[in-house]
């Protein structure tokens, strides 16, 4: 029986069995080189290899052979273009030179002569960490830091990448501005540590702190002699060897006092006598007993850290500014696990929070403040001595000889500096007479340099100084310049002294058709605030203590 097959038309004559065995001839001599017996080949529309025999495929018996158009109707879907991509893949991939590589020594353990993907070595996992530091003026800088880099390391990196002068009192501050918190690191905490317990919101800051490690040098000013208690003598004092008691273990130092503390379920603040030692802050239950079974703790040291309250009064309602918070290590801390308490005056909140941080760190804290000290006399023997302007490094000289000499005597010295303003006073008039640039005029420099010191801050509020005062830290002598508000020709200097900020104004004078400053009514003149600052620097006249530290911002 025969069957009868539409005769193909004349432009769609094509044999595609011929063209596919031709295809597959030429892809085995193609790779007969380079893959042996693997290469897979299409017959018929089927995949084999090369080297494999196979069965001629046959057309179903009909009664006899069929035609050639009547065996290519009857075969199986040729999928072409996909096994084209599959050799081609391989092809790739296993024809590609070898590359020689020019450093043999650094090839993989083997020793081979040509780089392979082997012999790289694997990529190590990184371990720096993104960290985002504010300034005072809000503008923040990412910094890539390692994992185990301290407080006082980026801090030295800051000062390095902002052009400061490092004088080791540059600190590391994690502020909470929800909470209305914040601290300064220790120099010794690892700050992607810290970063991890805070929140989105936190965020740290760079600036000056100038009492981190004053008590060591004053203790006096730290702890009055009515907040610290013995427990082995009742007949101590306070002394300078009170910080080293608080280091010692064999010794027992409390602090002991009245604070404000806030009930957690309430606004309100309730006045208590606590007890602060090495294993905790306690409220006695009964007065001021010691008794343990009067004592109650309220707070741990150890997985806690203390911080200053910001605007205490505003936010909480607290009685005082004086506020300071002992909050948990943990991320989410909630509100009622917070103890906010707040003294009666600034002197004790000092007390508390340095017998706080000296109970929890104890040695550490004096490892940290005799690092830069070591550093400093490390230094001092590779290189050569750098003259800085301080108290002892200005002499009065007498150059009216052949050679020059030191005035030791104070009333020369105080002579020999009067004459030296009375000449310099009669060169300036000479000059104002010649036709130079009077000193009245606004736009001369004696006007406008204090402008460029880091000490002047320009129109600031009086509210605004005490803050810059109180963060970077109430010691002896720390001062600041600004605009006067009441009078526009004036100027305000701002000075700290025992933990208490004071205001003296500056107020021009004119003698001879020029213009002065003066900061005691014209007894002690000056051309310009530069020379004011420099003169109180080495002198207290009449200001309770020398000028000592300046209060800058630095912009990162």
């Amino acid at each position: 029986m025969y069957l009868s097959l539409p005769q193909p038309q004349p432009e769609d004559d094509v044999d595609l069995e011929a063209l596919v065995n031709d295809m597959n001839s030429s892809f085995e001599n193609l790779y007969s080189s380079v893959q042996c017996e693997s290469t897979p080949l299409l017959h018929n529309g089927q995949l084999h290899r090369l080297g494999e025999t196979h069965a001629p495929t046959h057309a179903p018996n009909l009664g006899q052979q069929t035609s050639p158009h009547h065996r290519l109707h009857r075969s199986q879907p040729m999928h072409i273009l996909a096994v084209r991509r599959l050799q081609e893949q391989q092809y790739r991939t296993s024809s590609l030179p070898a590359i020689p590589n020019p450093f043999p020594e650094l090839c993989s353990p083997a020793g081979s002569p040509t780089l392979c993907p082997g012999s790289l070595p694997p990529s190590e996992p990184s371990d720096k960490s993104i960290v985002k530091v504010f300034s005072e003026d809000c503008i923040g800088k990412v910094v890539e830091i390692p994992a185990e880099m301290t407080a006082r390391d980026l801090c030295q990196l800051l000062v390095y990448k902002s052009h400061c002068v490092d004088d080791n009192s540059w600190a590391l501050v994690e502020h909470h501005p929800a909470m209305g918190l914040e601290r300064c690191l220790e120099d010794h905490e690892v700050v992607v540590q810290v970063q991890a317990s805070m929140t989105s919101e936190s965020k740290f800051l760079f600036r000056k702190n100038y009492a981190k490690y004053e008590f060591f040098k004053n203790p006096l000013n730290f702890f009055p002699e009515q907040m610290v208690a013995w427990c082995q003598e009742s007949n101590n004092c306070v002394s300078t060897s009170t910080t080293t008691s608080f280091l010692n273990s064999s010794s027992c130092p409390e602090i002991q006092g009245h604070l404000y503390v806030k009930e957690s379920s309430r606004k309100a603040w309730k006045k208590q006598h606590m007890f602060l030692r090495r294993s905790g802050l306690y409220v006695s239950t009964k007065g001021a007993s010691k008794e343990p079974r009067h004592l109650q703790l309220l707070a741990d040291l150890e997985d806690s850290n203390i911080f200053t309250v910001i605007a205490g009064r505003r936010i909480l309602n607290a009685p005082t500014e004086y506020g300071f918070c002992i909050k948990p290590n943990r991320v989410r801390s909630e509100q009622k696990e917070l103890r906010m308490l707040c003294a009666e005056d600034e002197q004790s909140r000092t007390c508390w929070m340095t017998a706080f941080r000296l109970f929890k760190y104890g040695i550490l804290l004096y490892q940290n403040y005799k690092i830069p000290q070591q550093r400093k006399a490390l230094l001092s023997h590779f290189s050569a001595p750098v003259r800085s302007v301080s108290e002892n490094s200005l002499v009065a000289m007498d150059f009216s000889g052949r050679i020059g000499r030191v005035i030791d005597n104070p009333v020369e010295a105080q002579s020999a500096a009067l004459e030296e303003g009375h000449a310099w006073r009669k060169r300036s008039q000479r000059m104002h007479n010649l036709g130079s640039p009077s000193p009245l005029h606004p736009s001369s420099l004696s006007a406008v340099i204090h402008k460029t010191q880091l000490w002047f801050h320009g129109r600031i509020t009086r509210e605004e100084s005490h803050r810059m005062i109180h963060q970077q830290g109430q010691v002896d002598g720390l001062f600041l310049l600004r605009d006067s508000q009441s009078n526009p020709k004036a100027f305000v200097l701002t000075l700290c002294h025992h933990q208490k900020i004071k205001h003296f104004q500056i107020l021009p004078c004119e003698e001879d058709g020029q213009m002065f400053f003066s900061l005691d009514d014209g007894a002690t003149k000056f051309t310009d605030l530069i020379q004011l600052v420099e003169f109180y620097q080495l002198n207290r006249g009449v200001l309770p203590c020398k000028l000592k530290h300046p209060c800058t911002i630095v912009a990162l």
